[in-house]
């Protein structure tokens, strides 16, 4: 019988669609054929990346397969296990729902083909997707996941048939004691527990549900963990830790007089934070702390690397320390070629994502929260603020009733000509990934299609909150005037 047709789109991040919509077991299976039929194909082993040194593995290597908190999770990923399988691919499936940057972390460990993740990250509850993590234990690039759709394109198209085993041979494993070994690498437990601070944990009923209290156990420390209970809904939040989605950490912090809170996403792999007065450390400021650390503590060297909706304080950084900067759209995808190929020392993007070197080409929330609360035995967070000066950022988020809808108010933006643009002030634009309008004081907007849902953002930094507010005013009605 033949299959419809049906259009999969891998985005910023792997392939996301709301569960029992799209995303069902059927279109699972498809995609993991589809994985299947990449790991095994002859021209997976022509990508460029190999011919710049990164290892490639062989299918006989194996899979590791992970899976989060939501609904049906651990199901779809025992799914996408017995077509693997099938395929006569060695598969390794986790125990439990398990943090992104610990499956990226078990690919390396094991030395597999590379991981599937069932996630859809910080994505609304309603959706569910797929992360391909390679060999390296990293983002997809770009023609990874083109060859993943060209391959998912020929089973449809030749109605090919997918191959499915129930009964497989699948080996389950524990990532915990590997990766807390990769952590104890970079983190010195005695330090942290000397220093008798009080953390609040909030997982947000995500992967990372009792991975930081576990490893924060071996310090001795006060942990706290709230939304660390099952609830595939997640609290009727979307698990996106920035500041309008964790009042509930700033209140506990508040309420116990911690020291700090820590924030994880869906699948773990990005960081918010909250100090000891409740108030959000955003993610501009979470990057460069992290940067300024690794520098001045750990004496570290390398490349910067910054996503094209990220702080201007990461500039002034990496001009201080005489670091070379490097400046991508908007993807972790684009960090990731340039850790695999270039001496990178840190990654950021404006979502919370940072990945850091002598790690994986990963994302890991985890990791940098330890970081973060070890930096803060040493000094103040507001030190490096009071040093290069604050600045202030937000985001709006605009939902459209579509895909074509949201790329036309965004072509719109993008069109406009240089007499017809509403700012006075206006110094430069630039295009890289959306439409980006820097001002005279400093401050900037940038106007940007969401990769992953039919949703434009529009962002923006400047040099007092109200000053953003007011940008951000603007660009709402900017949008409003172009639908």
């Amino acid at each position: 019988m033949e299959r419809t047709k049906q259009k999969f789109e891998f985005g910023t991040d792997g392939w996301r669609a709301v569960i029992s919509d799209e995303f069902t077991f059927k279109n699972v299976s498809l995609v993991a054929q589809a994985v299947a039929d990449f790991i095994k194909s002859d021209e997976r082993k022509e990508i460029d990346i190999y011919k710049r040194g990164i290892e490639y593995r062989d299918f006989k290597n194996g899979l590791v397969i992970g899976y989060d908190t939501r609904f049906l999770s651990d199901k779809f990923a025992r799914k996408a296990a017995e077509v693997i399988s099938a395929n006569d691919i060695p598969v390794f499936l986790v125990k439990s729902a398990t943090p992104t940057p610990v499956v990226s972390f078990a690919v390396k460990d094991k030395k597999t083909a590379g991981a599937v993740m069932i996630t859809a990250s910080h994505n609304p509850p309603e959706y569910n997707g797929i992360k391909f993590k390679p060999e390296y234990g990293g983002s997809a690039l770009p023609e990874c996941t083109a060859l993943i759709e060209k391959c998912l394109n020929r089973i449809l198209d030749e109605n090919k048939e997918v191959k499915v085993n129930p009964v497989a041979k699948i080996e389950e494993f524990d990532p915990f004691i590997s990766y807390f070994n990769q952590i104890k690498s970079f983190i010195d437990f005695d330090l942290i527990g000397s220093a008798n601070l009080k953390v609040v944990a909030d997982p947000m009923y995500g992967a990372g549900r009792g991975w930081l209290s576990r490893i924060l156990n071996e310090t001795g420390l006060n942990v706290i963990e709230i939304h660390n209970e099952a609830n595939p809904y997640f609290g009727g939040l979307n698990p996106e830790p920035i500041g309008k989605h964790i009042q509930a950490l700033i209140d506990t912090v508040k309420i116990e007089n911690a020291n700090l809170g820590i924030a994880l996403d869906g699948d773990a792999d990005r960081i918010g934070l909250v100090d000891e007065t409740g108030e959000f450390i955003n993610s501009h400021q979470i990057f460069s702390l992290l940067l300024d650390y690794l520098v001045k503590d750990f004496h570290l060297k390398g490349g910067v690397v910054k996503t094209f909706s990220t702080t201007q304080m990461i500039n002034l950084l990496a001009d201080e320390y005489k670091l070379r900067l490097y400046e991508t759209p908007i993807g972790f995808k684009y960090i990731c070629r340039l850790m695999l190929t270039e001496d990178i020392l840190i990654g950021g993007e404006e979502s919370g994502g940072i990945g850091i070197k002598n790690h994986i080409p990963e994302r890991d929330g985890i990791l940098c929260g330890l970081l973060l609360l070890q930096m803060m035995v040493v000094r103040r967070i507001d030190d490096l603020m009071d040093r290069i000066g604050h600045f202030y950022y937000d985001r709006r988020d605009f939902h459209f009733s579509d895909n074509d809808e949201k790329q036309r108010v965004l072509d719109k933006i993008q069109s406009i000509k240089p007499g017809e643009v509403f700012f006075s002030d206006l110094v430069r634009t630039e295009t890289l990934d959306g439409v980006k309008f820097f001002l005279n004081d400093k401050s900037w907007i940038l106007f940007r299609a969401s990769g992953t849902e039919p949703m434009l953002r529009v962002y923006a930094e400047s040099f007092s909150r109200e000053r953003v507010s007011e940008l951000l005013d603007i660009g709402e009605a900017q949008i409003s005037h172009k639908l």
